[in-house]
């Protein structure tokens, strides 16, 4: 007998007929002449109930049915008299494929996040995490489908490089070498000539200097693949391995990236509201009960476009006014997050756009505005978590990408073949840049990024 998905079966009206399921118990509870066993196999958030009358089954193999215990269960499909299902199954053969002993870490209920992250590789078959890794699978595929829609092509940029995009030089190297014996130059300079590629490099922190090449060949592209910080940052919104969205555009300009971005990230909220609707009623109510509001007001409103000198200005007023920040506020700084959720949470009650930067405070590829101070930079501002997205109109201009990136002390021979774009046939073109995992971060409720990627890698954590 073929076996059918509990998601399909939770479906049918097919009473009467004969199933065959297989998956892990939730729970197993009985009575004197029944038992009750909730089987889940990730499909949904949704459990069957096997119902196995004790007669039919001998005593021994249903003791051995435990929480975590993994079943394979053929049985009538029947309608359910309780509540909350339409259908259970009763079943005529129970057999266990894996046993599951007392020790199983998950069979608790109200076990914290904390305590599970130590349990990586068994928490994903808990309801919450089942929930957030299947609406992580959704939002992926909507990723692809809205650029594909869209017209713009998935560009593969590498992840081993020898350039730091950002300039911020927190990198993960890469190399051969035997590290207890470095070969070194006169200098005492570590040499690489027989390292693999001949010279320094490193894991990427973002994919977008080389997905502007494919923009000025291509017209539209977007990247989409792991990404690397070496941040010392133990916060509830750093990871050192995240994934990244980043599309890049010929011909746009700071005006047309901000529709891109508002139109593509309501795109994916809408689709996993209409796609992952039962996962999303389940963490609304475990979770975060505020959360389907909140999706809901981002996906309803138009967001306010603003510059960061206007933005400024309404936290420097609400200050006068007596609200309190914990990180001081004034022209040039660097926004927190708590200023950033002010603007949208309080003030506006709308997401925000802000723009227009100090050209301090932001990377040397941005394009210059004509006041000599700011650049054309756009970060996308949500409730609860800040900034979300962060983009930018790029430098066009040969000769001021190449005076900023001397003015920063940027290594001109990594830099030559960027450059080179802007010397043959350059062009106005734009992009931005999206955490995957704030992304769902934001949608899932979920509290801690390290909850949102299968095995997070975080600063002195790298198990599983």
């Amino acid at each position: 007998m073929k076996r059918t998905i509990i998601k399909d079966l939770l479906r049918t009206t097919d009473y009467g007929a004969h199933a065959l399921v297989k998956g892990w118990v939730r729970t197993h509870r009985s009575s004197k002449s029944v038992h009750f066993i909730a089987l889940n196999d990730g499909s949904t958030i949704k459990n069957v109930q096997v119902v196995a009358d004790v007669e039919k089954f001998d005593a021994d193999l249903l003791k051995q049915i435990t929480t975590g215990a993994c079943l394979s269960v053929e049985g009538l499909i029947v309608e359910s008299p309780g509540a909350g299902q339409s259908v259970e199954l009763q079943a005529t053969k129970i057999d266990i494929l894996g046993a599951c002993g007392d020790d199983y870490p998950m069979q608790k209920k109200g076990q914290t996040f904390e305590y599970m992250r130590t349990h990586a590789h068994l928490r994903l078959r808990t309801n919450t995490f089942g929930a957030v890794f299947r609406i992580r699978h959704n939002l992926a595929y909507a990723i692809h489908n809205y650029f594909h829609e869209h017209g713009f092509f998935y560009f593969h940029t590498p992840i081993i490089t020898g350039s730091d995009c950002e300039g911020a030089g927190q990198m993960f190297q890469v190399t051969t070498q035997n590290l207890a014996d470095l070969k070194k130059d006169e200098q005492g300079n570590v040499d690489f000539s027989d390292d693999f590629f001949g010279k320094p490099t490193s894991l990427t922190v973002s994919g977008q200097l080389e997905g502007e090449l494919g923009a000025t060949a291509l017209g539209g592209i977007y990247t989409f693949g792991p990404t690397f910080r070496a941040e010392n940052s133990n916060t509830p919104r750093h990871l050192a391995e995240f994934w990244m969205i980043e599309p890049e555009i010929a011909f746009y300009d700071i005006n047309d990236n901000m529709d891109l971005a508002e139109d593509f990230i309501k795109y994916c909220i809408r689709w996993a509201l209409e796609h992952c609707a039962d996962d999303l009623e389940f963490l609304n109510k475990m979770i975060d009960k505020t959360l389907l509001d909140r999706l809901h007001f981002v996906v309803d409103h138009e967001f306010v476009r603003l510059t960061y000198t206007e933005g400024i200005k309404i936290l420097e007023e609400a200050i006068a006014a007596g609200r309190k920040f914990e990180f001081p506020v004034y022209w040039g700084v660097d926004l927190a997050s708590e200023h950033e959720r002010y603007l949208v949470e309080e003030h506006f009650k709308k997401p925000v756009i802000l723009t227009d930067y100090p050209k301090e405070i932001k990377a040397f590829y941005m394009k210059q505005n004509e006041d000599g101070k700011t650049v054309r930079a756009m970060d996308v501002l949500f409730p609860q978590i800040g900034e979300i997205i962060g983009g930018s109109e790029r430098e066009e201009s040969y000769d001021k990408l190449k005076a900023r990136i001397e003015e920063l002390h940027i290594p001109m021979k990594d830099m030559w073949w960027y450059l080179d774009t802007r010397r043959f046939g350059s062009c106005p073109h734009s992009g931005f840049g999206l955490g995957f995992e704030r992304l769902i971060l934001f949608v899932t409720g979920m509290q801690n990024i390290r909850d949102v990627i299968p095995f997070p890698r975080t600063p002195k954590t790298a198990e599983f």
